[in-house]
Formats: structure tokens, C-alpha cells, sequence
């Protein structure tokens, strides 16, 4: 909103008004605000919690001093989400497509983790918001985001491609290919580790033949919510530690938005071989505020945590880094990006999966793990909490940094 007032501040000459056309400035803001609403709205929303009596209910691990766990305030996320959206409002064009997707995803998801968080602590039903209404929130926040990006005309993205047998002099007198601009309205994205990388969705139904283009949009919105699906489970499967979730995720958050402000600016886009998305670059204002509000809610939810995020929280946050790693054409480096997540999710399908066949096979259910999701085995075998995490977050740190890298490897 403060955009389109310093827009015609800036009309009128106004000293300084001009800073906001700046996308560096405006995210900056963003970090500063969403970090400050995070720390000054967190002890209200605490008190609030608490005089409710909402409490988690504490997972029996047998540890020592897991019980002093007991009655901290769930449903946490609300500040995560408030200290995103507002700063949003206020630095963010409202006017973007890129940034109303994200808006949306914040909102929708919130809401469904609200309403497992409230099913959990007001009704006592530990299982929450039934699986299959999680999934069809999921999967309509897939076709949300799906169709918009296939059907909207404003989603496009420029790629350059060399032209088979034409070449041209360059500055130093050598032959080189010619390259030609495209401007792309179909579903691709850039795939790392090659050069010419990029693949189109639609590819994966060419058997159809000529009807593959129309059925292309399904492919798309299936992988989309598919993706989504995923991670925000991912996410709500890696919230189980102090500071855990909002750490690994902040780190993820810093990533994406430097994939963001190289794939919106054309120059480094060129630069780097990848994907010229024009727009894009504003999607670095929502990325600072979701940096500055998980930076906030890690003030009240480090060890020991005065507040856990519940699923209200891990559902946003987890949905927010599928769909900005889709809108910025990157999903396929969700795995290595967010590896923690994939980990803590593949930990506990393999758990389950060989309780369930050795209990068949065996007649007696038998583990893998001391138990899952993975940070829990970590705990079973006496690591600390803090320990624990903090590893957890080199980790990501480590896996982060080679997602940057892969910019450069072909």
C-alpha cells in the first residue's frame, strides 16, 4: 500500500519518495518490520495462548525433562503469519500476480492449520483436521496456484536458445552461435546439473500427440500440488524441536530469495544461463518478510520455547517455500534445498512401512529408526535438544549453499 502512496509522493517531487521504487530498500523494510511485529506482537499472542489454556499436547519419548514442555502455548504460527502478511501490505505491489500467489498461499494454508491446531486443543481430538480434508485444502491450493500460473497472460518467462547452423562474429573477431530471445508462456522450468536446462511439462504427455498441449495444464497442476502436498507435510513433520522448523526454514528462505532477485534481473538472469521471469524480483519483498518473521518467531520458540508454531505455523511455512520455489522455476532443486525435509519425511515412511511389513512377515512390528521423524532418533540416542538442531541447521546451511552452486554447474 505505502508503494503506491510514495509512488505519487515520488509524481509531485517529494524528497526521498523515491527510495520505494527500489527493491532492495523496500525488502530491507520488509526484514525490519516483520522482525519487529514478530518481536512485539509475540508476547501478547503468548499471553493470549496461555490465559486460553493452549497448550501442546507433548509427545511421550521418555526423556528426561520432556515434561517441562508441558502447557506451552500451541497454535504459535498466528505470529509467523501476521508479521508476513502485514509488511506485505505495506511494501509489496499488490498488483503482481507472483505476490497475490503468495498472499493467497499464506492465507489459505494458515486457515488450514488453524483449524487442525483448534480441532486438536478445543475439541481434544489429538488426530486433528482429517487427512482427507488436508489434502483437498492442499490440492485447491495446487489448482489455485496451477492454473493461475498456466492460464495467467502476465506469467511468462524469456529464455535464450541457440539457433541450429547460425553463426555471428563476435567483439573478438571469433564465430559464435547465434542466439535467439524467446518470451515462453508454457509450463517450464529450469532443471539443474545441464546446460540447456530446461524442460516443458507438456513433454511428459507427448504420447497423446496433438492433444498434448491441451492436456498439458493437467500435468502442471499435478505436479504443483504435488509439490505443495510435500513440503508443507515436510515442514509440519519437522516441527518437533525447539527452533527446529523456523531455523531450517529461514535458512531455506535466504535461497530462495537470491534465486528470486537473479531470475527477475535480467542482466544476472543472462549471466547465469537461467530463466529471465520479469516480475519476479518483487517475490524478494515477501521472501524478506518471511525471513524477518521466522527470525522473530525463533526470539520466542528457541530452547527452551516459549511458544511452538503448530501446525497453523509448519503447514504456511512449508507451503510458502513449495510455491515460491515453483513461481521462481525451481522446483526441481526442492530435494537438495530442502533436503531436512525430505529426510524427516522419508524417515518416517520408512518407519511405518517397515512396522507394517515385518509385522505381516514376522508377526511383530520392528523399526529402523529408535523412532521417527528422524530428530527423535537423534534424541532416543541422547543427543541434546540444542545439539540436535543445531546440527540440523548446519545441515541446511551446507545443502542451501550447494542449491546456489548449482548455478553454476553444468
Amino acid at each position: 500500500m505505502l508503494f503506491y502512496l510514495f509512488e505519487y509522493l515520488q509524481s509531485i517531487d517529494f524528497p526521498g519518495a523515491g527510495m520505494f521504487q527500489y527493491i532492495s530498500f523496500r525488502s530491507g523494510m520488509a526484514v525490519i518490520f516483520s522482525l519487529l511485529i514478530g518481536l512485539f506482537i509475540g508476547k501478547w499472542v503468548i499471553r493470549k495462548l496461555q490465559k486460553q489454556q493452549i497448550g501442546e499436547v507433548v509427545r511421550d519419548l521418555g526423556l528426561e525433562g520432556q515434561y517441562q514442555k508441558i502447557g506451552t502455548p500451541t497454535m504459535g504460527g498466528v505470529i509467523i503469519i501476521v508479521s508476513i502478511l502485514i509488511p506485505v501490505l505495506m511494501f509489496a505491489r499488490l498488483d503482481n500476480v507472483y505476490v497475490l500467489l503468495m498472499v493467497v498461499t499464506t492465507v489459505w494454508l494458515g486457515i488450514i492449520g488453524f483449524l487442525d491446531d483448534y480441532i486438536k486443543v478445543f475439541k481434544k481430538n489429538k488426530e486433528g483436521l482429517a487427512g482427507r480434508f488436508k489434502i483437498i485444502g492442499q490440492v485447491g491450493l495446487g489448482l489455485i496456484v496451477g492454473l493461475t500460473l498456466y492460464f495467467n497472460q502476465d506469467v511468462v518467462a524469456r529464455i535464450k536458445t541457440p539457433v541450429p547452423d547460425m553463426y555471428v562474429e563476435s567483439v573478438e573477431g571469433e564465430k559464435v552461435q547465434k542466439i535467439k530471445v524467446e518470451t515462453i508462456k508454457a509450463p517450464v522450468t529450469n532443471v539443474p546439473f545441464f546446460k540447456n536446462n530446461r524442460i516443458n511439462y507438456t513433454s511428459l504427455v507427448e504420447f497423446l500427440g496433438d492433444k498434448a498441449k491441451a492436456w498439458g495444464w493437467v500435468v502442471f497442476v499435478l505436479v504443483v500440488t504435488f509439490i505443495i502436498t510435500a513440503v508443507s507435510n515436510g515442514a509440519n513433520m519437522t516441527d518437533g524441536l525447539d527452533g527446529l522448523a523456523t531455523g531450517v526454514s529461514s535458512i531455506i528462505g535466504v535461497t530462495l530469495g537470491i534465486f528470486a532477485y537473479v531470475s527477475g534481473h535480467a542482466i544476472y538472469a543472462d549471466y547465469l544461463n537461467i530463466m529471465f521471469i520479469p516480475h519476479s524480483q518483487e517475490l524478494v519483498v515477501f521472501m524478506s518478510a518471511f525471513i524477518g518473521a521466522c527470525i522473530g518467531f525463533l526470539w520466542y520458540n528457541s530452547f527452551p520455547a516459549q511458544v511452538f508454531m503448530g501446525d497453523t505455523g509448519s503447514l504456511t511455512i512449508g507451503g510458502i517455500i513449495a510455491v515460491f520455489a515453483i513461481l521462481v522455476r525451481i522446483e526441481l532443486l526442492i530435494p537438495i534445498l530442502c533436503g531436512v525435509f525430505l529426510v524427516e519425511n522419508l524417515s518416517v515412511m520408512i518407519q511405518v512401512g517397515y512396522f507394517k511389513y515385518t509385522k505381516r512377515k514376522y508377526g511383530e512390528g520392528r523399526r529402523v529408526f529408535k523412532m521417527a521423524p528422524l530428530h527423535h532418533h537423534y534424541q532416543m540416542k541422547g543427543y541434546t535438544e540444542s545439539k540436535i538442531v543445531t546440527r540440523f541447521w548446519i545441515v541446511s546451511i551446507i545443502l542451501a549453499v550447494l542449491t546456489i552452486v548449482t548455478l553454476k554447474i553444468r
